[in-house]
């Protein structure tokens, strides 16, 4: 089950890590999130040692997600060394986030 991580955290957990961190932007009303999360246990396990996902509430951390324009949930920014580089918007199929994410490994 993916961490989920509050506005303090966010800098050393995502900012400050080298190698691909995966935030999944959610808010607990959120029935797409919801759907989303056992397809985010099932990667997680086959990203293992190789990413690491994390979610972060929108609700409970507003400035951040202002900060990268979350303005729908769920939407998942994937980061490498600190840095963004890249969005999957809405909820996705399995299949496409794992092809998404195998072409960033």
């Amino acid at each position: 089950m993916a961490r989920i991580i509050n506005t303090f955290e966010f800098q050393d957990e995502v900012l400050n890590k080298s190698g691909i961190v995966i935030v999944d932007f959610f808010a607990t009303w959120c029935a797409s999130c919801k759907t989303l999360d056992p397809i985010l246990d099932e990667i997680s396990v086959y990203l293992k040692g190789k990413a690491k996902i994390l979610k972060l509430d929108v609700n409970k951390s507003p400035e951040i997600a202002q900060k990268y324009e979350v303005s729908g949930v769920p939407i998942m920014i994937l980061f490498r060394d600190g840095k963004a580089i890249d969005k999957i918007v809405g909820f996705q199929p399995k299949y496409v986030l794992r092809s998404k994410l195998q072409n960033l490994l």
